[in-house]
């Protein structure tokens, strides 16, 4: 019976792909990979006799159309995504006509480039007493930020902002977090191509010249802004630590030990 997978490819480096997503892939009959995104790579574990082929020419109806197509030939098909399907992936938009056309549906999720991007720079997003939240968001551009969600209004907490998308809109990055209250000297970490193999590159600065470090290494597209207040965490001298590993900590695997008084 065909079914259409949406499966994420992850970051960039084929090895960070799922084991599920990866033996989809060697059993498919067709795979339609994100080629502006996705590196060709991911598809090396195909069969000779798959189908394989490049979406970054093809608009949303083209994409659908040929899903549409290798799904009604009776074959396991693969929409091959960056990251993860479900965040900025446009899954929905492809779903609706397949399920319209009675085809099953399934998604295999994939590793997300704010976690790869986190990863490169050897990063935790969140610290005890400094952030537990993390936001991925975007800046409005072309598409417009429904009411409320505006980086102006998500950086006034002051917590790990994870900004995709927003690469070459940096300068209104940079004013928006000025305007949220944030320090001119706040750190900022730009990852282009996180976990590309060779491709990879790691931006520090702070929000007062970010913009100008990353106009000097030409990076103006596929690149993850993370701002925090756990940037740099590494280097600092004094953290406060999770409870969950703290001697005095009981939980069901370990009973605490109070300290001696």
């Amino acid at each position: 019976m065909s079914k259409v997978w949406f499966v994420g490819a992850g970051p960039g480096d084929p090895d960070l792909i799922t084991v599920k997503g990866r033996d989809l892939i060697a059993r498919a009959d067709a795979i339609l990979f994100a080629g502006s995104l996705v590196s060709e790579a991911a598809t090396r574990w195909a069969r000779d006799d798959c189908v394989i082929a490049d979406s970054k020419g093809m608009t949303l109806e083209e994409i659908v159309a040929w899903l549409i197509e290798q799904a009604e030939a009776d074959k396991t098909v693969i929409r091959l995504q960056t990251g993860d399907p479900g965040l900025y992936g446009a899954l929905i938009e492809m779903v609706q006509p397949l399920d319209a056309a009675g085809i099953d549906i399934g998604v295999v999720p994939g590793v997300s480039s704010a976690m790869a991007s986190a990863a490169a720079g050897v990063e935790s997003l969140t610290l005890p007493e400094v952030t537990q939240t993390v936001i991925l968001t975007r800046i409005e551009g072309r598409t417009p930020m429904p009411e409320g969600e505006s980086i102006e209004e998500l950086a006034v907490h002051h917590c790990t902002l994870c900004l995709f998308l927003s690469i070459s809109l940096l300068k209104k990055v940079q004013q928006a977090l000025l305007d949220a209250g944030w320090s001119p000297e706040a750190p900022v970490l730009v990852v282009h191509k996180a976990s590309w193999p060779g491709e990879e590159k790691i931006i520090r600065g702070t929000i007062s010249d970010i913009r100008d470090k990353c106009k000097q290494e030409k990076i103006n597209s596929q690149a993850m802004i993370i701002a925090s207040p756990t940037l740099g965490a590494r280097q600092w001298p004094e953290l406060k630590r999770s409870k969950l590993y703290d001697a005095s900590f009981s939980h069901r695997f370990r009973k605490g030990v109070k300290a001696a008084p």
